[in-house]
């Protein structure tokens, strides 16, 4: 449930409800809006004297959550949130937020390079994998803290916020160490122990959807982060699996108007893994700002014919120079900004 405060509504008011649903054995998560205050209750609520809070100084109303998914719920934060993710940049609001890089860090001189690049291009965040889980364990598996290494001075000397993927609970810290943003990747959206973990670090949090998890499974694996401490989380799309073969994965576009309607956390697109194939990429960002997505992050590697991982999904630096220019006038279109 969660209990709204009237406008006026003071932080010892709030302080107090908070009280009360603690007293219950309840967790409480407070979200400050730009009207009013809200306070949601997490926990069996069956114990729970209902009028005990409604009578409580300056509460408006209590009003039960009927989505199994509490805190990302759009009926907890009506307004749609905005995540900062380091170095000046957020994920959300006016401004649809790119994030490039390459598949995997090869290389010192491979992943400045290409950081530049994107830098200039309209970039605010970097990409790039350390640890690589592959399905072929004899596949390149990345140079790990090397590569967390090599990204973090590419991001102090861009100014991009790096992001990359945590892959077990032991390397949070160690990751956390190195980049702005922990991703947590789609054979890991159902790792609940790593999903707390995560949950509990400072660091926002970029969330893959399962190849085939549903829209309720993927809201309450970020239910998951949240309810562990952490409310700054990222959903991102990059495909499902289907019976299609022209692509690597299915991109449903679809789950962006849906997500929105949903829960008030914002969602990127991955295009790169979401097609499998470079030239479907610029289309797929163009589709995606039009569908209202809140950002992109984009495989873009300088030579691709050659990349240690995913080539054949990963476009130029020049090809993503192209596409944001694109995407700016998608942008504007529909009342965004890049």
């Amino acid at each position: 449930m969660i209990v709204i405060m009237q406008s006026g509504a003071s932080r010892g008011d709030v302080d107090h409800v908070v009280g009360l649903i603690r007293q219950y054995g309840l967790r409480d998560h407070v979200i400050v809006g730009t009207d009013r205050t809200v306070v949601a209750a997490i926990g069996d609520k069956r114990s729970v004297d209902m009028s005990a809070i409604e009578n409580a100084p300056q509460v408006e109303r209590v009003v039960p959550i009927l989505a199994p998914y509490k805190v990302a719920s759009k009926e907890v934060k009506k307004e749609p949130s905005v995540i900062p993710i380091g170095r000046g940049a957020s994920v959300g609001g006016a401004r649809v937020a790119m994030i490039a890089g390459p598949c995997s860090v090869e290389s010192r001189q491979q992943v400045l390079e290409v950081a530049q690049a994107v830098k200039e291009a309209g970039a605010v965040g970097l990409r790039g994998g350390a640890f690589k889980p592959r399905t072929n364990p004899y596949q390149f598996q990345g140079l790990g803290e090397q590569a967390l290494e090599y990204l973090a001075e590419a991001g102090a000397a861009t100014g991009l916020a790096v992001v990359t993927e945590v892959m077990s609970i032991d390397q949070v810290e160690l990751v956390s160490r190195y980049s702005d943003v922990l991703q947590i990747g789609t054979r890991n959206m159902h790792n609940f122990n790593l999903l707390v973990a995560c949950g509990r670090s400072p660091r926002p949090v970029l969330l893959k959807r399962g190849w085939s998890a549903t829209l309720e499974e993927f809201l309450l694996a970020a239910e998951y982060v949240i309810n562990a401490g952490n409310p700054n989380v990222i959903l991102c799309e990059r495909g499902i699996r289907t019976q299609e073969t022209y692509v690597r994965n299915t991109l449903p576009l679809a789950v962006i108007p849906a997500v929105k309607r949903a829960s008030h956390l914002p969602i990127v697109i991955d295009p790169s893994q979401g097609t499998g194939h470079a030239y479907m990429v610029p289309a797929m960002c163009r589709a995606s700002i039009a569908a209202g997505a809140d950002g992109l992050l984009i495989e873009v590697h300088g030579d691709p014919e050659h990349a240690l991982t995913d080539g054949a999904q990963s476009i130029t630096p020049e090809v993503f120079a192209e596409t944001t220019r694109q995407c700016r006038a998608i942008a504007a279109a529909v009342g965004r900004e890049m």
